[in-house]
């Protein structure tokens, strides 16, 4: 609370031996303010958080070997009370593979990124979109999905639909996704972040069971799941 001067904060794992793969994520807490966040590295400094950004906290990842974080008060014209915070996720997998969903959410995966995610994500699920509502000022779209099969889920995001036959449940993604209900089944794979399901590559269904079968003649798939 009321930030003055600066400081060097480094996260570090609490376990030992550490992880050889260490990506932090951090997001900043809804009005956070009197303080610039940087990523700091041998003296120069990458702008991840601007005092005063009234949007929607972005997360935002990168690993260990990219440095650290610099937390610089901003001069203030006012006495008024000051909070700078944020929420950080610690995580062993390399910033570059299935954090993709996080730095460029809207990018269509890749048929390498695809096999990957079924293997890697918190949650793979077959079904369709029932809804999308949209939060302009979070700048977030949640998607409403009704699941047909249920392959993996590390947290409850999908329950038993009250009607009986499959799941329901939601995901995040970012508002310029532009996401739209439509026909057709998805495969749907994702990773919590900061408590909330976020969506990672979501191929149809269809394109994913000729990518999957595809890989699986040429002994190409990472890991193996059910296909019908």
């Amino acid at each position: 609370v009321y930030p003055t001067g600066a400081l060097i904060v480094n996260v570090r794992p609490n376990t030992f031996p550490p992880p050889r793969l260490q990506t932090l994520c951090i997001k900043p807490l809804k009005g956070s303010s009197g303080a610039n966040i940087y990523l700091e590295k041998t003296g120069e400094l990458k702008l991840l958080v601007r005092d005063g950004d009234r949007g929607p906290g972005r997360v935002s990842c990168f690993g260990f070997e990219h440095g650290g974080l610099f937390v610089e008060a901003a001069p203030q014209q006012d006495i008024s009370r000051r909070t700078t915070g944020f929420q950080y996720e610690l995580t062993g997998r390399p910033a570059g593979s299935d954090l993709q969903a996080l730095s460029a959410p809207c990018r269509p995966c890749g048929d390498a990124e695809v096999l990957l995610a079924v293997c890697t994500s918190d949650f793979v699920v077959r079904g369709s979109i029932r809804n999308v509502t949209h939060a302009p000022e979070q700048q977030e779209s949640t998607i409403h999905l009704h699941v047909s099969r249920l392959y993996r889920q590390k947290s409850k995001v999908f329950w038993p639909a009250p009607e009986g036959g499959g799941w329901r449940g939601r995901v995040l993604t970012l508002l310029e996704c532009g996401v739209r209900p439509g026909r057709g089944d998805f495969l749907f794979t994702g990773h919590m972040r900061f408590g909330e399901a976020r969506l990672g590559c979501a191929p149809r269904f269809r394109d994913f069971q000729r990518l999957y079968r595809d890989a699986e003649e040429r002994g190409l798939n990472p890991c193996e799941m059910g296909t019908e």
